[in-house]
């Protein structure tokens, strides 16, 4: 099956402005832009036929070709990264089987992440998009906790059926977890949908739900449609997004213990 990745990234951040331009440290101290190393990780995913990255500012468009990306031209009243998906894939046709957003601000998202996500959405006829989720460990529960006691917006939660259908995603901790041994599964910024799933998200409103969290995959289920969550192991580091200036330090962290320069 085709398969095409798109890479939203806007400047106009609410909570990070800029942060697509905003440059990091790896293990050799050589510093590449966030869309670089967004970039960087979605060219390692296996079985693609095309990347591209996908934005509204010319800032971030030279930026990306300077360093050989493809860009294609959104427009800004994309509220999300879904929407700038379904702004290319309206651009370039529906000739693509699967759509994989890798969002901007996860340059340590491996890519068997995205191999497995695309194989995931293939394997559920009925499920308009598949996402992937990953079980917290201690250590990083007791982040996303720390986050949300100081009022920071941490990594995203979700809760499922036994059939791994997605019941909801939180940027609250959910489900309630007292202790560090509730097992509590971070949803991972990463879609993969079918092109008319794309099309139809489009053509439906914001939720209420969606606009609460910010969290655009809410849109789906807000309105009945089926959203597989797709169970991704441990890739033996603590996995983080970049959402705020306080994530830098911790994402280079990472970069260091994986060995990425």
């Amino acid at each position: 099956m085709s398969t095409l990745v798109v890479i939203p990234a806007r400047y106009a951040s609410t909570r990070y402005p800029g942060k697509p331009l905003v440059e990091l440290r790896g293990a050799t101290g050589v510093a590449k832009s966030l869309i670089r190393r967004s970039w960087d990780a979605a060219m390692k995913v296996q079985g693609v036929d095309r990347v591209v990255v996908a934005t509204d500012d010319d800032r971030i468009k030279d930026a990306a070709e300077a360093f050989g990306a493809e860009v294609v031209m959104t427009s800004s009243d994309a509220r999300n990264g879904t929407e700038r998906c379904a702004e290319v894939i309206a651009q370039l046709g529906e000739s693509y089987d699967i759509v994989a957003n890798l969002q901007g601000d996860a340059p340590l998202t491996p890519p068997w992440f995205v191999e497995k996500l695309v194989e995931g959405l293939q394997n559920a006829p009925d499920a308009h998009v598949a996402t992937p989720i990953l079980l917290c460990s201690k250590e990083a529960l007791a982040s996303f906790k720390e986050d949300r006691k100081n009022d920071r917006v941490g990594g995203t939660t979700v809760v499922f059926d036994k059939d791994k259908r997605a019941l909801y995603f939180s940027k609250e901790v959910i489900p309630f977890a007292p202790t560090l041994d509730v097992l509590v599964y971070h949803h991972v910024g990463v879609y993969a949908y079918r092109p008319a799933s794309l099309r139809d998200y489009a053509a439906l409103p914001e939720g209420p739900l969606e606009k609460l969290e910010g969290l655009e995959q809410l849109r789906f289920m807000e309105n009945g449609l089926h959203v597989q969550c797709v169970e991704v192991e441990n890739p033996g580091q603590e996995f983080w997004e970049l959402n705020n200036p306080e994530d830098v330090p911790r994402v280079e962290k990472f970069l260091v213990q994986l060995g990425l320069e």
